[in-house]
């Protein structure tokens, strides 16, 4: 996959390859995006709320794409967002806030 193929705030079903180059299902939430990786979060499984750093060519296939509401929208510091931050890291445990959702 390629940059032009996600958006920030967008929340997508995706087919990923993990560390050992299995293929496994993932849903993500896109904070950042740099020029050869993004920023994302799992909405899903056990590491809901992990961000972590995705390079693009680890995402096999959109399988598809949640529109997001602007209530819905996950709000995260820039400060947590920076790529100065995420240079020697590959995730992070950090909670976010949703607005609309009380939270």
């Amino acid at each position: 996959m390629e940059k032009s193929d996600f958006q920030v705030d967008g929340h997508y079903a995706v087919t990923m390859k993990d560390e050992q180059g299995k293929l496994r299902p993932a849903n993500i939430y896109v904070h950042r995006m740099e020029d050869d990786h993004m920023i994302v979060r799992y909405t899903s499984g056990g590491d809901v709320g992990l961000l972590f750093k995705l390079k693009y060519d680890d995402v096999v296939k959109i399988v598809r794409t949640h529109k997001v509401l602007d209530r819905k929208k996950f709000m995260v510091p820039d400060s947590v967002l920076d790529p100065k931050l995420w240079k020697d890291r590959d995730s992070m445990r950090a909670y976010s806030s949703a607005p609309g959702l009380g939270k």
